[in-house]
């Protein structure tokens, strides 16, 4: 291979992204919306896929459950960046904030059902079997229970109360989801880190050699530097982001896509970078690194960019509820009730892996046409 071809396949995700700001930009200011709105969907993924190296990176110098955390925490990042910019067209078209609620109730489904999945199916292809610590699966669904739970209080009152309460039950719960998040973060770094952690060796890990060279750019860089690049990273996400709001929000209502089905699309883009992460982590047998990623961000998503997102609406003077559907609720049960069992024992296989992805199929299939 030669060294431009090496350079591409080592670096593809920064050339895309790079390439695909200023054509996004440019099709933006010449009202090309659909090209628009492709570019910007490219170029947020692109940059995505390298937040997350970066992240990896980070998470392998400070170890688990911290890098894990780190991963979670990009891609919410991602999640709040493009969720908020679709709030600010609910300005002029109110009707996108839908379309911010089936995309936070999306993100979760796609990270428990499609990342899980996809990455517990490989897996289990891979080694028949893989192994991790059952206290973090059994900590992470009592926590996505309540949290489902606490999500409910508004949807109830919307039936039975005027739009007032209903916001204001929203505020308070956006409140309480967040001090639930200040604790389980202690929980998760300081008072109960073996939760999160598995100390058998892996597999895989013993074929990998130890002198390998570590040729990639972001590896040679310190951690300030790193984080540095995340930020820069994120910003330009956010005019990406920005862009795909803006002409995205015309672009579907002229094709006639259901609310849901753009929320699933704005989820794939978020957790894409997370779904190669849990993928690469499988085939080495880390299944407690995929365990960490998929639930933790689901958790994370919740606790974190629901109280964001209402406190940023509250700011640019949009009324953001969370009066979610019975689909989505249902939905979001159905799935922390599957995540349970699958992982409750502490082993995983390919047909639970299947398993969640006969589930996010049949949500995506009644997301399309609902």
């Amino acid at each position: 291979m030669d060294e431009s071809s090496h350079i591409f396949k080592e670096y593809w995700d920064i050339f895309t992204g790079f390439i695909s700001l200023p054509l996004a930009i440019f099709f933006h200011l010449q009202g090309f919306s659909i090209l628009a709105t492709l570019f910007a969907a490219v170029g947020i993924g692109s940059f995505a896929v390298t937040i997350s190296e970066i992240a990896e990176i980070l998470a392998e110098r400070f170890g688990e459950p911290f890098g894990s955390l780190i991963l979670t925490f990009s891609a919410v990042l991602v999640e709040i960046l493009i969720l908020f910019m679709v709030v600010l067209e609910a300005k002029q078209h109110p009707e996108v904030l839908d379309t911010v609620k089936n995309g936070i109730i999306a993100t979760v489904i796609v990270d428990l059902n499609a990342l899980l999945g996809i990455a517990v199916f490989v897996g289990g292809l891979n080694f028949k079997e893989q192994v991790h610590n059952e206290d973090t699966s059994a900590s992470y669904t009592t926590v996505l229970f309540v949290a489902t739970a606490m999500l409910l209080v508004p949807t109830t009152i919307s039936m039975h109360s005027d739009d007032k309460s209903l916001f204001n039950a929203s505020l308070i719960i956006a409140a309480l989801l967040f001090i639930y998040y200040f604790f389980i973060f202690k929980f998760q770094t300081d008072t109960h880190v073996h939760f999160f952690k598995f100390k058998k060796r892996s597999r895989v890990k013993k074929y990998i050699k130890e002198d390998e060279e570590e040729d990639y750019f972001f590896d040679k860089k310190s951690n300030l530097f790193n984080i540095l690049f995340l930020v820069f990273l994120l910003v330009l996400i956010g005019v990406l982001s920005e862009i795909f709001a803006n002409d995205g929000v015309e672009v579907f209502q002229n094709f006639g896509f259901t609310a849901g089905f753009v929320g699933i699309l704005i989820a794939f883009v978020t957790v894409a970078p997370e779904l190669f992460t849990a993928i690469r982590a499988a085939k080495n047998d880390e299944m407690q690194r995929v365990v960490n990623i998929a639930m933790g961000a689901s958790t994370v998503s919740i606790l974190l960019t629901v109280p964001a997102l209402i406190f940023l609406s509250l700011i640019v003077g949009v009324n953001l509820t969370l009066d979610f559907t019975p689909l989505q609720v249902g939905a979001l049960i159905l799935t922390i009730l599957l995540v349970w069992k699958t992982t409750e024992d502490g082993e995983t296989n390919y047909l639970e892996g299947l398993s969640h992805l006969m589930l996010f199929i049949s949500y995506a299939v009644i997301a399309i046409f609902y």
